[in-house]
């Protein structure tokens, strides 16, 4: 079912089919993101204590997903220009459920980071790429920008959802059936939501060449602009992840309690609904390039205050919800770096292309935080050494990172 779009003078899919299609992306992501990703930090001390595998190599096991959903994110983003989210997300479902109950059933290491292998294959598939990619090939201009915002600001909930859901099902189950539980609840909310609700006709790639000027693939991908956003944005994701994983000891090491500790990390997820709140207001304000170096500069300044201010704890905790802020900017500057700057065509695997690095350094970042942490004698050090990654993701977007549709742009 389609309509004629009469200001492209192409075929649209119909508006009730995209009204279904957002909140259904929106209960996904956060079911998703909450049993996928956050639940692990969770469980993980249970599991290493209830097992006697070591903490870093359970770790090791989590990571190890996610640097397999940054690889196979790009194969996966070609074939979602093609034909769509619709498949590529149910399957993800599929795929999900059986992984996670592979990884409660674990009897060894090897079973557990073999089984969280096979959940990295389904993040690819369920977590943001996917979603963006929904969105951009449904939604245009404005509307387009307040369904992604509306899809993070939702996503960004996970944490505060299913970190106490998990934490509470933790003091009455085992790790293992805690896991069986989350696999049932993501089965139940996100198979019926993928199968009935993505079924939008997914826009031609003629279609969506028609509405933008397009570039081959290779050719932007080979460009200086591209390859010096994915280094930027990969720094900025290194520096983004590591202060988050490492903030509860710097908090400690300043003398709070573990529960303001605790606090601080969630105010940073508050911060980060409230920087996407406000993302429709930085655009109009200001340029693409202009608002990613920008957010890149914040980001070292905050991490910056985190190293250096030894307290007292409430101020700390105000520079933690305004670091969260910038990473829920950074979100959606990510979200919308491909169509900024080279439209609509090959979203998916530009932005698959674009992640993988991104991915990856987020996976490693909690390793090499801790090392960093260690070798340079500290956590306020180590924050100050991140400060200074996120400072070289700044300029080197302000150097060399214009894209071909912001030019001589400025604030």
């Amino acid at each position: 079912m389609t309509i004629r779009d009469a200001s492209a003078g192409i075929c649209a899919p119909s508006r009730p089919r995209r009204r279904a299609a957002l909140p259904a992306l929106c209960t996904t992501e956060i079911t998703s993101w909450g049993v996928l990703y956050y639940a692990f930090p969770v469980l993980a001390p249970r599991i290493s204590r209830d097992t006697g595998w070591s903490a870093p190599s359970v770790a090791a096991a989590f990571s190890a997903a996610l640097v397999v959903s940054a690889l196979i994110g790009v194969p996966l983003g070609r074939y979602l220009d093609r034909r769509g989210p619709r498949v590529v997300m149910t399957a993800g479902s599929l795929i999900a459920v059986p992984a996670i109950l592979g990884v409660a059933a674990a009897p060894s290491l090897l079973w557990f980071a073999a089984a969280w292998l096979v959940v990295g294959v389904s993040m690819s598939a369920l977590l943001y790429p996917p979603a963006f990619a929904a969105v951009t090939g449904w939604f245009d201009g404005a509307e387009r920008t307040r369904a992604l915002t509306t899809v993070t600001l939702v996503g960004g909930l996970a944490s505060t959802v299913f970190a106490p859901l998990t934490a509470a099902l933790a003091e009455h189950f085992s790790w293992r059936t805690t896991y069986v539980l989350l696999a049932v609840v993501l089965a139940v909310v996100t198979l019926p939501l993928h199968t009935l609700c993505l079924r939008s006709p997914w826009p031609s790639r003629s279609s969506r060449t028609s509405r933008h000027v397009r570039r081959p693939e290779r050719s932007v991908v080979l460009s200086q602009p591209f390859l010096v956003l994915a280094a930027a944005m990969t720094l900025a994701s290194f520096a983004f992840a590591a202060g988050v994983i490492n903030l509860v000891p710097l908090m400690t090491h300043r003398g709070a309690s573990p529960s303001a500790a605790a606090w601080a990390l969630g105010i940073g997820g508050v911060g980060q609904v409230l920087g996407r709140l406000g993302y429709a207001a930085l655009i109009r304000r200001t340029s693409v390039h202009s608002r990613t170096v920008l957010a890149f500069l914040a980001g070292a300044v905050t991490t910056l205050a985190l190293g250096v201010l030894p307290g007292p704890v409430l101020l700390l905790i105000v520079c933690s919800l305004v670091a969260g802020m910038v990473r829920g900017i950074a979100t959606l500057l990510q979200a919308t770096a491909i169509t900024d700057r080279w439209g609509v065509a090959s979203y998916a695997t530009l932005s698959g292309i674009l992640a993988a690095p991104v991915l990856a350094a987020t996976a490693l970042a909690p390793w090499a935080g801790a090392g960093i942490a260690a070798a340079l004698g500290g956590y306020p050090a180590l924050f100050v050494a991140l400060a200074a990654v996120s400072a070289a993701a700044g300029l080197l977007v302000g150097v060399g990172g214009q894209g071909p549709k912001n030019r001589g742009a400025g604030l």
